[in-house]
């Protein structure tokens, strides 16, 4: 694990520095000079404008980079920028490269992980959505966690499988939700995890909580288990709402299931007057398993909705 600062301390900083020291000498300041408005020894500055510092490619080939240099220069160098708007007008610099920039590159370069994530990020914005979707990604491991701990869930599990799903807060569709790849199996009375989660490996499970949140559930997550006549009487005297959704939509993930158009209709009738319920059941028909899906705030707290009437 490698931090985008140690990148800015170890690749940026001495090129960026360096570049302003010439640039200040060459608008007549002397070392003495250099040294007090950028903060730092008559030494270092020696070894910047006498090459005595490697510079980065990436950065020297950089026009925005380049362009700060001659602005921050100038200004310092004519007293119409003090050095508190040139920190400024450096970190607004990094933070954009940081976006998408040679910092982000090289970032990606040490972090190969961060080479997954499509699209543009910041590391440092803490509302940015690779930071959401991280925490999604933990939020499902943690509930899966609760899920292996839970004597009985595996009894729970229905023939299709479980699936343990937690969408981003502004999911627009399944590769906006995270669940297990294929699903959480019944193996020897034990539930068997096949991976760690992911985006968009759930087709039916995410469709079912896209579903209902169009449909104005608050619920983030979501997860499946087997019918059971007692187990909705167990869910109703923990003092979970549960309501009835009907229509023949396959609630499987086979090929020539119906379409999610026929599941939403379904969701969505049964949400019109319920839209806070916790629990959605579909009771079977020709050829669908029934089914019951618990509905929560996050993967954590769906997975204890099992536990407390496994």
């Amino acid at each position: 694990m490698r931090f985008v600062e140690e990148i800015v301390v170890d690749e940026f900083l001495p090129t960026y520095r360096s570049l302003l020291a010439d640039a200040l000498r060459e608008r007549g300041l002397t070392q003495s000079e250099v040294a007090d408005l950028l903060g730092i020894s008559q030494s270092a500055v020696s070894k910047y404008v006498h090459g005595d510092v490697e510079r980065n490619e990436r950065f020297l080939n950089d026009d925005d980079l380049r362009d700060l240099v001659d602005r921050v220069a100038e200004g310092l160098a004519s007293g119409e920028m003090r050095p508190v708007q040139a920190l400024v007008e450096s970190e607004v610099l990094i933070r954009e490269m940081e976006r998408g920039g040679p910092l982000a590159q090289l970032h990606e370069e040490a972090v190969p992980a961060l080479a997954d994530f499509e699209g543009e990020y910041a590391v440092h914005d803490p509302d940015s959505d690779l930071r959401e979707a991280e925490q999604v990604l933990a939020s499902v491991r943690r509930g899966l966690r609760v899920l292996e701990n839970t004597s009985g869930f595996a009894t729970l599990i229905p023939a299709v499988g479980s699936n343990l799903a937690e969408s981003l807060s502004d999911a627009g569709g399944v590769e906006d939700v995270a669940a297990v790849p294929g699903r959480i199996v019944d193996v020897k009375g034990r539930a068997t995890i096949p991976a760690d989660p992911e985006f968009g490996v759930s087709e039916h499970v995410a469709t079912v909580l896209l579903a209902a949140r169009a449909a104005g559930s608050d619920a983030r997550a979501t997860l499946n288990v087997a019918y059971d006549e007692g187990l909705l009487a167990e869910l109703d005297a923990a003092g979970y709402e549960t309501v009835e959704f009907e229509g023949q939509a396959d609630l499987s993930d086979a090929p020539d299931a119906d379409g999610p158009a026929d599941l939403d209709a379904a969701v969505d009738e049964a949400l019109a007057d319920a839209p806070d319920a916790d629990v959605l059941y579909h009771t079977g028909g020709f050829g669908v398993e029934p089914i019951v899906y618990l509905l929560g705030p996050d993967a954590p707290t769906v997975a204890g909705m099992v536990r407390d009437v496994a």
